[in-house]
């Protein structure tokens, strides 16, 4: 059963899990279970998805009840008029709060035709705020210590993968990330905190309702596979204060 953070004859939005693909794709034949069609068969009514959220990443996602919203909200998103709000842990200690600015070229998935021709990097902004860090007495990689932190990430453009793309650029890549991470820290926290996701989460998201025009603001607090890393690294201060 999803949880459903809001709900009207329009528009819907649950707190996804991690790990969960939003609609079927051909790259995960294998899947049988989607948001869109647990979300269907949970209220009886067709859903499309407004924006995208990684298969990874947790927390807010909002559909329409019919395509036309659906369209009118994913404009909402492409004209950056969509506040949201993320939580992560990343490697390393980031400066207390900064901005991202940092161009990212697009990408495709494998199915999709090839653009024609190379095409320019797309400006990208992220702003980040340390919350929490902490100094674990363990060994990974060639230190001796390990450092990580918990950050709140703001994006102010919506590139794919774009948070888990900037902080590796800063080199304070997402706990959990396959791709674009560092594979000997998931692994230790797979080892250490059973954590074997992704640790990033969408927290909160601002937007406009498509037809009454109110202001509408859904809140996702963390999951508890989220917490539960969290709270194992003494954080409990940080979140509830967020």
């Amino acid at each position: 059963m999803l949880e459903i953070l809001y709900r009207d004859e329009h528009i819907v939005a649950i707190h996804k899990p991690a790990g969960l693909l939003v609609h079927r794709s051909i790259l995960d034949r294998h899947e049988t279970r989607f948001a869109v069609q647990l979300l269907r068969d949970q209220i009886g009514q067709r859903v499309w998805p407004a924006h995208r959220l990684d298969r990874g990443t947790s927390g807010v996602l909002v559909f329409a009840l019919d395509k036309a919203l659906a369209a009118k909200l994913g404009r909402q998103f492409e004209s950056r008029e969509v506040e949201k709000r993320y939580l992560a842990v990343v490697r390393g200690w980031p400066d207390e709060e900064g901005l991202v600015d940092h161009p990212l070229a697009v990408i495709r998935d494998e199915y999709e035709l090839p653009l024609p021709g190379p095409a320019a990097a797309q400006e990208s902004r992220t702003r980040f705020k340390r919350l929490a860090t902490v100094e674990l007495p363990i060994a990974v990689d060639r230190y001796p210590q390990s450092r990580y932190a918990l950050v709140l990430l703001e994006p102010e453009t919506g590139r794919r993968h774009q948070l888990r793309r900037h902080m590796k650029h800063i080199a304070h890549p997402i706990i959990g990330d396959a791709t674009h991470g560092k594979g000997i820290h998931n692994r230790m926290f797979a080892e250490r905190f059973a954590s074997h996701r992704l640790l990033l989460a969408c927290v909160s998201m601002s937007l406009t309702h498509p037809l009454s025009g109110e202001a509408l603001r859904f809140n996702a607090p963390p999951s508890a596979d989220f917490a539960a890393v969290t709270t194992a690294l003494g954080w409990q201060k940080a979140m509830a204060a967020y």
